[in-house]
């Protein structure tokens, strides 16, 4: 029998090493120690040995002052708000009220203050019955007092609002509720398969491959790959701020010059800014670039409109692909050696769309908010529709259309405000596919103001909703196949252009207020607040650095719900706003780069007579005087706040059902009904655009 090898006890035996010690010493000032070995004196020492009263106090006081300075900064941010209100609501200082629409535009600011006033009147009459006693509404089983119970007119009057609440208001909100949170759960399923969907591309290396990174001289001998015609369309219209920097960065892209044109294509009716785009045109012209000015005189359908009237120019036949940079971006200057050879050997591709990257996405807390939302649209929702479907919508921008493709789906149409996603849903319904690129990022700008932002964000949800009521029948008399029928019905448009804006809406701003003054149609935590914190870390996961920030993403989100919504109405019975274009508001802001190239361009203004030599003594005087303008540029005019109604009735309506949930004592209500009002309150006061490190 072999021989059993534990060394178990061997291990586990306390060995001392060295000679035990005790010193003792006759002196009582002194303690008596023990060495037990030579390494006893460096064991740890309990750091709660040896604490004094004193040591005890500080640490007291410093948490003390820590509570403190927690308590004032809270107190100072209240009373700046409370200062904010009184001066934008009541003094109505540097403020202008909302732009609204007669009409039907009023419709939905009609209903909300409707609710807002009749909260006012029932929480009024709770607090009366909570003070006299009747809580009747802290029973899970509602209990109606009989007749011999009734002890005043007023008590008879409570008890009859009781009984018709039950009978009659809670089964409908109830059933509404219900609704909502069905659907709530199917978008919430939609979002989680998307992001596994990233996950598997992520994991498993996905993405659009060619034969070579990037077009360069020795791929070209190797492969014998000609470059192709390649023309560039920058549409604009008032874009003083950014057109300087979009211009230059397309002229410097890397593309044989003889195969290259690239057009200008100027809607703006301002004739001075009309003038410094002819002056930046006319100065790459200078350089060797092959660039061309074209101005519409007449601005009919919008965008749509600029790119169709440039498209029908003789010369757009001798090109194959058309590239599209919206005036505020700035593409690196290998951007088509990046995008066009996916084309080759693939005739049925028709798009290849960019990833967009901002410039200003840490301004303020808005454009931080935003980035969010953009960065899962790209990195998920794009990406996952590209890989798995060979579809997705076309961003508008920063993409490059096969021109063959654009001319068999039946060009650009003037019928809606997102020609972007009209003509990509047409090519998608005459086979043709699309790659995105998430690694070839274009520098573009985020709305800095909410203004701007609620603009853009009314025409993005009011445009595929009208064109959804046209292309309906042409999606059904396709020929493409069932689920790609269904894709786009049930999920392209459906759950996420209609289904999302209206139980956001309905559900956090309207049904869950109303809740709190009807106990019986009660929603659950987990609806309003375990589900959407989990969906909205799905949202932030693309952008890490976001993490901070999930609370005010949530709480924003759900206060845009009510532009949305307003929007996704106006677009699906074709309501006057949604046929409204407004340009959104650019800042110019610069990336790393072009500030270091910001000497170079400003050479450009020292030779620009000489770039004009061969113009005329008027158009030379007429330059003269607008540099001369620019030069002197006016002082810039303080922005005035708006006061946006629908917002500000809806957070007086949150924070008033708020209010009604400490009567119930139900806390997850309380304080996301205090936060969410919160939220609206500084949407509506238009504090969520202020600078915000």
């Amino acid at each position: 029998m072999a021989p059993r090898l534990d060394f178990s006890n061997f291990w586990a035996k306390d060995t001392t090493k060295g000679t035990p010690v005790v010193v003792t010493m006759e002196n009582p000032n002194f303690s008596v120690v023990e060495i037990d070995g030579p390494d006893a004196a460096f064991r740890p020492v309990d750091k709660s040995r040896g604490k004094n009263a004193k040591q005890v106090t500080w640490v007291l006081l410093l948490k003390a002052h820590r509570a403190v300075s927690c308590i004032s900064w809270l107190a100072t941010i209240f009373w700046a708000l409370l200062g904010t209100i009184k001066k934008r609501l009541i003094y109505r200082e540097g403020v202008a009220m909302e732009s609204g629409k007669l009409g039907k535009q009023k419709l939905l600011f009609t209903v909300i203050r409707v609710f807002l006033v009749t909260s006012l009147a029932i929480l009024a009459f709770e607090v009366v019955a909570y003070f006299k006693g009747w809580h009747y509404f802290r029973n899970p089983s509602l209990h109606i007092p009989g007749t011999s119970d009734i002890q005043s007119l007023l008590h008879m009057v409570y008890v009859a609002w009781l009984t018709f609440r039950a009978d009659y208001i809670a089964p409908a909100i109830q059933a509404l509720s219900k609704f909502c949170v069905v659907l709530f759960l199917i978008q919430s399923i939609d979002r989680m398969i998307l992001s596994f969907g990233c996950l598997w591309i992520k994991f498993k290396k996905i993405k659009p491959r060619i034969g070579w990174d990037s077009l360069k001289s020795d791929d070209v001998e190797k492969f014998g790959y000609e470059y192709p015609m390649v023309l560039i369309q920058i549409p604009m219209c008032n874009e003083k701020e950014v057109y300087e920097q979009s211009i230059s960065a397309v002229c410097q892209i890397d593309w044989p010059k003889e195969r290259l044109l690239i057009q200008v294509l100027d809607d703006s009716d301002d004739e001075s800014i009309q003038w410094l785009i002819k002056t930046e045109v006319a100065n790459w012209s200078q350089r060797g670039i092959n660039i061309i000015y074209r101005h519409r005189v007449v601005r009919t359908g919008y965008k749509a409109g600029n790119l169709k009237s440039a498209m029908s120019c003789d010369y757009v036949k001798d090109y194959e692909f058309v590239a599209i940079f919206d005036a505020d971006f700035q593409p690196n200057p290998d951007f088509l050696k990046q995008t066009v050879p996916h084309f080759k050997d693939n005739p049925e591709l028709g798009l290849v769309q960019a990833r967009w990257a901002f410039v200003n996405k840490d301004e303020n807390l808005l454009t931080r908010l935003q980035n969010v939302n953009l960065c899962f649209h790209f990195e998920v929702e794009q990406q996952v529709n590209g890989v798995f479907l060979n579809f997705f919508g076309f961003n508008g921008t920063a993409g490059v259309w096969r021109i063959k493709a654009l001319e068999e789906s039946g060009g650009w149409l003037e019928r809606t405000t997102v020609e972007d996603m009209d003509i990509a849903v047409r090519a998608h319904l005459n086979g043709w596919k699309f790659i995105y690129l998430n690694d070839v990022k274009v520098l573009c700008e985020v709305p800095e103001s909410y203004e701007a932002y609620r603009k853009q964000q009314h025409r993005w949800h009011s445009g595929p909703m009208q064109l959804f009521r046209l292309c309906l029948p042409a999606i059904i008399t396709s020929k493409i196949t069932a689920w790609k029928k269904a894709n786009l019905i049930l999920l392209f448009f459906l759950l996420r252009k209609l289904i999302l804006p209206f139980y956001s809406f309905t559900l956090f701003c309207i049904i869950l207020p109303l809740t709190m003054f009807v106990p019986e149609a009660e929603l659950p935590a987990w609806v309003i607040c375990y589900v959407p914190v989990f969906m909205s870390f799905l949202n932030i996961l693309p952008s890490p650095k976001s993490f901070p920030f999930i609370v005010p993403y949530l709480l924003f989100e759900n206060t845009m719900s009510v532009t949305k919504f307003n929007a996704m109405v106006s677009g699906l019975f074709q309501l006057g706003s949604s046929y409204e274009w407004v340009i959104t508001k650019k800042t110019g802001r610069s990336s790393e780069s072009d500030l270091v190239a910001a000497a170079e361009r400003e050479s450009k203004m020292v030779n620009q007579l000489q770039v004009h030599r061969g113009a005329s003594e008027s158009e030379l005087s007429e330059l003269n005087r607008i540099m001369e303008q620019k030069e002197v540029a006016p002082k810039p005019i303080k922005k005035a706040n708006k006061i946006y109604r629908k917002e500000l009735a809806l957070a007086f309506l949150l924070l008033t059902a708020s209010v009604r949930s400490l009567l119930s004592a139900q806390g997850v209500h309380f304080y996301f009904l205090l936060f969410q009002g919160v939220t609206f309150l500084l949407v509506g006061l238009d504090l969520i655009g202020e600078q915000m490190s």
